[in-house]
């Protein structure tokens, strides 16, 4: 068995459109999920992101499968990259492969001429806020909020 993270291609769209798709469902029961449904559209069409000069996605993968995807807005010069996706499988985690992917998303951002990465989670995710912990990307502002209407 072989564990890769790689740098996405357009081979890997479908796969990422149906990962993309998993995440998803998963927010719909989290806390804030629907929230972050309603803020964040689904990329649509991967090939196409895949394309663009700003946007970085790697794949991580057993064998040839994909396992989860890490995407990554890159930064203006001195700015911040900000990772906009990241989702493994859940039978594919505790491996290592987010923070290889982050790993990957860092090093994107300082070759970028970036000075920060950046990234949310949601409350309760402590799977996430754990990856982010481990490589030192903390939190630096909280955004509280409550439906009035």
């Amino acid at each position: 068995m072989s564990f890769a993270v790689r740098a996405a291609t357009a081979a890997d769209a479908p796969a990422l459109a149906e990962l993309e798709r998993e995440a998803r469902d998963a927010l719909v029961e989290a806390r804030g999920g629907p929230q972050l449904l309603a803020e964040q559209p689904p990329v649509g069409e991967w090939a196409s992101v895949l394309a663009e000069p700003e946007v970085r996605v790697w794949v991580a993968a057993i064998d040839d499968v994909i396992v989860g995807y890490l995407q990554l807005q890159l930064p203006p010069p001195g700015g911040a990259g900000v990772v906009t996706q990241v989702f493994i499988l859940e039978d594919a985690r505790e491996v290592g492969f987010g923070d290889e992917l982050l790993a990957e998303a860092i090093a994107a951002t300082l070759a970028a001429g970036g000075t920060v990465i950046e990234s949310f989670a949601l409350p309760g995710d402590r799977d996430t806020k754990n990856l982010y912990e481990r490589a030192g990307v903390t939190a630096r502002k909280i955004i509280v909020s409550k439906r009035l209407v």
